[in-house]
């Protein structure tokens, strides 16, 4: 038998604040409280929520839906602009807080996050204390509330967050860890989208214990790299480490129209004078190289249908964005025009180094 030491079980939480911009609003603004509310753009800049509180919630009020339809399903909702300047002043506060028990932090977004607590040495290197520590903490002097999960992998730690919100926390030790992903339907999957997962529902995969008993190579082929996730998933593992630097792939800006428009015209001058200027300026401060290896335009129509289209080209070019124009306007059909967006695609940080290094 061999001497050598069995690597260390790991211990990752994930926080996850509760409504994050509607509990801020709540909080500064005392008015707000106890009834639907919902962060977001006006019913007449065609806007979308981007949080709402859990009274909003009851009446089936969600992130990224528009609107328009939010209010139809609770006319007495109250939407109030966002303020994101002050949430990331409050993200970094909270930051702060993590950064008391560990540096090994990998922010999801600016209100959750990765924490490996795995070399923690504060009260008794329990995740589990540490998770309620941090909770506390942040209720204590912001005056919000967090929820959290615990477990030896990363994918579990955060299925585990959403496992007794609001304001609460769910632990997985690691004997536990095969019994509970047995048991999770596949919707619970963090990236499984309603079209995966109705992929996956019409090849009779419900629960991680359906796909734990399939065959390897049979649902390799039929789901491609997404099978192979779920795989591993479905049987613990999760090699995935929390990752605290991450490397920026894209950079693009988009705006939703007030008005639809419907012309070509119409979107270059939009584009000309008012999205290359802002992507132009974006990419300056994301890579002072400016180096880039595709260019793309996205499209929404007024029935919702989202189309894109990118192609390679290494230098950022106004006039690159008519071709592309050109191409995309093509799958129109007719609709008149609710969004328009302009992205580049990054150069790997490695190739940009090289590259200098070769100069």
């Amino acid at each position: 038998m061999s001497d050598l030491p069995l690597p260390r079980q790991r211990k990752i939480i994930h926080i996850d604040m509760d409504s994050f911009f509607a509990s801020v609003e709540m909080r500064d603004e005392p008015s707000y409280r106890g009834i639907p509310l919902a962060v977001g753009g006006s019913e007449l800049q065609r806007g979308v929520i981007s949080t709402s509180n859990y009274e909003a919630r009851k009446y089936g009020v969600r992130s990224a839906m528009a609107t328009a339809h939010a209010l139809r399903l609770c006319p007495h909702l109250t939407v109030v602009p966002g303020r994101i300047q002050v949430y990331k002043e409050i993200s970094a506060q909270i930051r702060a807080i993590f950064e008391r028990y560990t540096h090994l932090i990998e922010p999801l977004s600016l209100d959750e996050a990765f924490l490996d607590v795995t070399e923690c040495c504060q009260l008794h290197g329990s995740a589990t204390l540490i998770a309620e520590a941090i909770r506390n903490d942040i209720r204590r002097e912001l005056n919000l509330t967090a929820s959290a999960g615990v477990a030896p992998i990363k994918f579990l730690a955060k299925v585990a967050s959403d496992m007794n919100k609001p304001d609460g926390q769910f632990v997985i030790p690691p004997d536990k860890v095969q019994s509970v992903i047995d048991t999770l339907p596949l919707e619970k999957i963090p990236g499984v989208g309603k079209v995966s997962l109705q992929k996956l529902n019409n090849a009779e995969f419900y629960a991680c214990a359906d796909i734990k008993n399939s065959n390897y190579y049979e649902l390799l082929r039929r789901f491609g790299r997404m099978g192979e996730a779920l795989w591993n998933f479905s049987h613990g593992i999760d090699n995935r480490e929390v990752v605290t630097e991450r490397e920026r792939k894209s950079v693009g800006v988009e705006r939703t129209f007030s008005i639809n428009i419907t012309t070509f015209e119409e979107c270059w001058l939009f584009i000309e004078r008012k999205l290359f200027p802002e992507l132009d300026k974006r990419l300056g401060h994301a890579t002072p190289e400016r180096s880039i290896i595709k260019q793309g335009i996205k499209m929404k129509f007024a029935d919702f249908q989202l189309t894109t289209i990118e192609h390679g080209h290494h230098e950022l070019e106004l006039e690159y964005f008519r071709e592309l124009l050109c191409e995309i306007i093509k799958r129109q059909n007719g609709r008149e025009i609710r969004l328009l967006g302009l992205s580049v695609v990054l150069k790997p940080e490695g190739q940009v180094k090289q590259l200098s290094l070769d100069l």
